[in-house]
């Protein structure tokens, strides 16, 4: 099912994440979390261009008019990419301070989906998932999280996947990719650290989850009812996201950590931190974009 990986950028990243392909302009985006980078890499020449942050990004979602919306701690703000001039558009958490913005992703109904994440090392239930809509207000969808986290959609844009790192499970939701309604919310699997705690995610035409392990080094492939289809080790011991693209989106990018890894692990694994691609014999669901029209 997976060709062989191979490192498209040794970025080093104390924690990659959110990796989003652009096929307008044949680069995959993503960020490093812990350093308030977000990067993006020419599939082409191999180009990397980056724009630093004032904090964390938790994620993003490319918007229709060029733009980026990105996850801050302080709340989702839009990125001219062309100026580097941000706004905020909405904080959904103004009363928890100790909580930031994480796995987020442009839903079918055009809205950008974030989660929250206790900041704490002590994890407790206090985060949540948002729909965030273009003209700036903030709906909480899922109360009681630990870390938000996984989410992606089916190709027909009604069903919706989302985890939780710490909980540790993967639940499934009827989706209404006109309204953004969400129901019937199904748990479909909970994972030990060694079967892989869900990172990001994302789908395949076939209807099936992919899956980060972020504590077991691998990619889970679910089926919709969440049967584990296949476990694929990586090279790396802490894979934090994974997406589609490439022009016929089969190549899938698949984003790593450094941060917290022991000088032994690193001397082994010392591409991690890195963005990697691998051919796949299944197409992928493309990533929709933010309606924001600036």
């Amino acid at each position: 099912m997976l060709g062989p990986m191979q490192c498209l950028v040794d970025a080093r990243a104390r924690v990659g994440e959110s990796p989003v392909w652009d096929a307008a302009s044949n680069r995959l985006f993503w960020v490093d979390i812990l350093a308030g980078t977000l990067s993006a890499v020419d599939l082409g020449g191999g180009a990397v261009q980056s724009w630093p942050l004032p904090g964390a990004i938790g994620s993003i979602a490319l918007c229709r008019n060029g733009d980026v919306a990105v996850a801050l701690p302080n709340g989702v703000h839009i990125l001219s990419l062309t100026s580097g001039a941000l706004r905020l558009l909405v904080d959904p958490e103004p009363d928890q301070p100790t909580n930031r913005l994480n796995d987020g992703k442009a839903g079918p109904d055009g809205a950008f989906w974030v989660g929250s994440m206790d900041d704490r090392p002590v994890k407790e239930p206090v985060a949540a998932l948002y729909r965030v809509t273009p003209d700036g207000r903030a709906e909480r969808k899922i109360d009681g999280l630990l870390v938000s986290n996984g989410l992606a959609w089916s190709a027909d844009g009604r069903t919706m996947f989302h985890s939780d790192s710490r909980g540790p499970w993967i639940d499934r939701w009827d989706f209404d990719p006109r309204t953004g309604d969400i129901a019937n919310r199904t748990r479909i699997a909970t994972l030990t650290n060694e079967e892989g705690r869900p990172d990001g995610a994302a789908t395949d035409v076939e209807g099936c989850y992919w899956s980060c392990g972020v504590s077991a080094g691998c990619l889970n492939r679910f089926s919709p009812d969440g049967a584990l289809l296949a476990r694929y080790p990586l090279p790396v011991p802490a894979p934090t996201m994974c997406a589609f693209g490439g022009p016929d989106l089969r190549t899938l990018f698949v984003t790593s950590l450094r941060e917290g890894l022991s000088d032994a692990v690193l001397a082994e694994h010392p591409l991690s931190g890195g963005v990697f691609m691998m051919r796949t014999e299944v197409e992928g669901v493309p990533v929709g974009r933010f309606q924001h029209k600036g």
